[in-house]
């Protein structure tokens, strides 16, 4: 499915407010290389022709810098090594494959940081590499995408060794130590259709984590057939060993012994169940004519100062019409009511934070994103995961 034009443009200038403003170009340097009308072919090789330019000209400050001077001046006192020319090499970029000159020095010490050493792939194009799999072509459908749009010829190994590297990376990032005590983790799963040899409908696990200065982190993700309470236990005991003993209030849906298997490994942690969760669920429930009026008949109880004045606004709400009219909304809440009642002790502050699902909503939004994009709605379980390091860590 194509993601609509409008949400496209909103998600370009999303990204284009966070890169800031971009240095411009003088005038002079522009009129010096454009002197009028220009074909695609000509502006794509003004394009290479100045991403060398660039490229080299930053690994020459790289070299100032490490060896400690400017080219003409003189060395620093007792400083043996110096400047010993260039060696070429191809580099790969988003534009197609250019030749630069990496200068090197007398002792071989100097390690560029712009094109490390062995690397000929500039930054961007594994990225490009691996959203193209992630959105499910094939190794093939990457060589013909990439020798017609950029001019560069890649082996299927090249391919397979850019995704086993992204892969690496992300088993190191699910494996690795995490703080020992989080104030707020959300614990959720949500259903993705994933591409694992056949396309079937799995659960996601996530946990988010909140840290003492506000900071989220996303502690990990985990895929399982169906979603239930005795493998979340296991992922709870996971959190524990990768260092997490301790955590203060666990957000969660409300599934049938979740909140069992949260005590079973972290006693001490208060269960909130999600408040946004609890109102959906009611919602769905209802006509879509009476959804947004029964929102509104709901919020005296959770905006309720206290659990007194809670459990009396939904005593209300029971005797009055939407009570009558939909009784399964009343039992529900009473249901989730030992785990609703937390959040009413809470000062306003830690209720924001709570109550907020905008984090745990980017999160499971970029996760969906690759179901979205992806031929017939399937994703790689390991493209998967490599997603969420990207897009939400």
């Amino acid at each position: 499915m194509d993601m609509p034009m409008k949400k496209k443009r909103q998600t370009v200038a999303r990204q284009a407010a966070a890169r800031g403003p971009r240095p411009e170009l003088p005038k002079e340097l522009l009129d010096q290389l454009v002197k009028g009308p220009m074909t695609p072919a000509e502006v794509q090789d003004l394009m290479l022709a100045f991403n060398k330019a660039l490229i080299e000209r930053a690994m020459g400050a790289e070299m100032n810098l490490h060896l400690g001077y400017q080219p003409g001046q003189s060395k620093p006192p007792g400083q043996a090594n110096e400047r010993n020319g260039a060696s070429g090499k191809t580099v790969i970029t988003d534009r197609g494959p250019v030749r630069v000159e990496v200068p090197r020095d007398r002792d071989g010490s100097f390690e560029p940081i712009l094109i490390p050493k062995h690397e000929r792939r500039f930054t961007g194009f594994d990225e490009r590499i691996i959203a193209m799999y992630a959105r499910g072509m094939s190794v093939r459908e990457i060589q013909a995408f990439l020798a017609e749009s950029y001019g560069t010829e890649v082996s299927p190994d090249f391919i397979n060794s850019v995704t086993d590297e992204v892969m690496a990376d992300a088993l190191t990032w699910q494996s690795r130590p995490l703080e020992a005590m989080y104030p707020v983790v959300f614990f959720d799963a949500l259903r993705v259709k994933i591409r694992d040899g056949v396309a079937s409908n799995k659960a996601v696990y996530l946990a988010l984590g909140i840290q003492a200065d506000g900071q989220r982190d996303v502690l990990g993700l985990w895929i399982e057939q169906t979603e239930g309470a005795k493998f979340w236990l296991k992922v709870f005991n996971e959190l524990k060993t990768r260092g997490c003993q301790d955590i203060l209030i666990a957000v969660v849906d409300g599934l049938k012994g979740l909140a069992e298997a949260i005590s079973a490994a972290y006693p001490r942690t208060t269960v909130q169940t999600c408040i946004v969760h609890l109102i959906r669920n009611s919602l769905e429930y209802a006509s879509y004519k009476d959804r947004k009026a029964l929102a509104a008949a709901l919020r005296p109880i959770y905006a309720a100062a206290s659990e007194e004045a809670a459990r009396q606004a939904l005593q209300d709400f029971a005797d009055g019409p939407w009570g009558a009219k939909y009784p399964t909304i009343v039992q529900s809440w009473q249901r989730a009511w030992e785990h609703v009642i937390p959040f009413f002790v809470f000062p306003p502050e830690i209720r924001r934070v709570v109550y907020t699902t905008d984090e745990m909503h980017k999160s499971r939004t970029a996760l969906r994103s690759f179901a979205m994009f992806a031929p017939a709605a399937t994703v790689s379980a390991r493209c998967l995961i490599w997603g969420a390091t990207v897009s939400t860590g």
